[in-house]
């Protein structure tokens, strides 16, 4: 499965807030992809991805805006 959040105009921590909501739905090895503006969201979202036990894929800009790639881990997603 595989899913995307919008997190284009918020804020830190929204974007980190919102993949951990949308990742406890998700089940282990699903890919969510999680669009953000946020500068700090290059630093903020990989950090959360190793602290959680996800698998942070990588980062492509598309059309101005960052894009996020993580996959969930067998963890609790809650970090």
């Amino acid at each position: 499965m595989e899913d995307i959040v919008d997190a284009v105009g918020l804020i830190c921590p929204l974007p980190v807030l919102r993949l951990r909501k949308r990742l406890m739905a998700l089940a282990p090895g699903d890919i969510l992809r999680i669009r953000a503006d946020d500068p700090v969201a290059v630093i903020d979202i990989p950090h959360f991805c190793h602290e959680a036990g996800h698998e942070f894929l990588g980062m492509r800009e598309v059309d101005g805006v960052a894009e996020f790639t993580v996959r969930r881990g067998a963890g609790r997603p809650e970090g």
